[in-house]
Formats: structure tokens, sequence, C-alpha cells
């Protein structure tokens, strides 16, 4: 049986991800940019910054700890801000609709 069906792969979670959703509704909600808002667009943005950040996978209370900490760290919300900031940029000079 393959290890998809065998094990619960839904325990793992990318802290990255709710920095990214986080930082892109920070960097959004002062509409001072102009890019669409719709849902294929900020996926986009979110899915264009995570392939740039490191992830931070978590499986037990010990990986939430660790990633706890490493999200505290400057230089990785720093990266984070750097990467929804070049997300956004890339969308809206190239959104994936007209």
């Amino acid at each position: 049986m393959a290890y998809i069906d065998e094990y619960d792969f839904n325990l793992l979670k990318n802290e990255a991800e709710i920095m990214v959703i986080q930082e892109i509704e920070n960097q959004l909600k002062d509409n001072t940019i102009e890019v669409c808002k719709c849902n294929e667009c900020i996926v986009d943005m979110a899915a264009i910054a995570l392939n740039t950040v490191k992830p931070l996978y978590r499986f037990s209370l010990l990986g939430t700890l660790y990633a706890s900490q490493a999200m505290t760290e400057q230089s990785y919300a720093n990266s984070i801000k750097e990467a929804v900031a070049m997300a956004i940029k890339k969308v809206k000079n190239n959104p994936a609709h007209d």
C-alpha cells in the first residue's frame, strides 16, 4: 500500500504558509498597491512567495516550538516580507488572467 494511503500526512503543517498569508494581507490592506485581489491572484502570490522562502513544517508539539522560534527570527520575517513583495509585483505585472 502507498504511504499516502497508509499514513496521515494531514498532520503536517507548514508554518510559513500562515506567515506568508498574513504578510500578503498586511501588504495589500492599505490599498496603495493596485493589484487584482481575486482568488487566483492571491493564491498565486502565496505560491510564488512560498516557493522562495525556507519551509517551516511541523508535525508535533516539539515541531511547533521549533517553528515558533524560527518565526520570531528577524531574518526569517524579513525573508517573508521580501518574498511577498516580490510575489505581489510579479502577479501585478503578469496576472494569470486578463
